[in-house]
């Protein structure tokens, strides 16, 4: 009797197992050609998630305002960058003009000239920190622009399509162990945020 029960129990787990499979599958391939499905409601009425992802890569790397912004930060670091190293190789320049005179050098002459070097290299480092923070913060403030522009574009770009989750994935968040190719929707995020912001221009 018990085996019976287990055999019949089996068979039920396995014929919900291709329902499941048979109610689902037939809704991706609605949804496969062209990546716009919409959440929808089955014939109970209960609705069903569609989720859709943008590559953050592709938007820093293809969307002209983004790149703008980045490249403006990289460039502004490189300068912190150069004129930190080439303070120091003025203060290394100083130290070996100092050195020359050799033992024409008093004892307090060398240890005044000790004390500028090592207060000018605190000024080097004093300045390099200060226009690193400087930039963090304006680097902050543009993140934040460029999140609430992209906020507010997918806001009206999803009012079409309904995406219950758009995600974002790329290097060093990519958390989605399986990602459906037919769910980027990053070119069209890409065209319009492009085309959104060349219009306001």
């Amino acid at each position: 009797m018990k085996k019976a029960q287990v055999v019949l129990n089996v068979i039920l787990v396995v014929l919900i197992a291709i329902l499941f499979f048979l109610h689902f599958s037939g809704r991706k391939k609605q949804c496969i050609a062209t990546a716009n499905c919409s959440a929808t409601k089955d014939s109970i009425g209960a609705k069903h998630s569609v989720i859709a992802y943008v590559e953050l890569d592709s938007l820093n790397s293809q969307v002209t305002f983004i790149r703008d912004r980045k490249t403006e930060l990289d460039g502004e670091q490189k300068g912190i960058e150069n004129d930190y190293e080439n303070s120091y190789r003025q203060l290394e320049a100083e130290k070996n003009n100092f050195l020359k005179r050799g033992s024409a050098i008093t004892q307090p002459e060398a240890e005044a000239f000790q004390e500028k070097l090592v207060q000018q290299q605190q000024q080097v480092e004093a300045d390099k920190q200060s226009r690193s923070q400087k930039l963090a913060e304006k680097g902050a403030k543009i993140m934040g622009d460029v999140q609430e522009k992209l906020k507010d574009f997918l806001n009206d770009y999803n009012k079409d399509k309904k995406y219950t989750y758009i995600l974002a994935t790329g290097t060093g968040l990519d958390y989605m162990f399986y990602k459906d190719s037919t769910l980027n929707i990053t070119n069209d995020i890409v065209k319009g945020l492009n085309d959104k912001m060349n219009n306001s221009k």
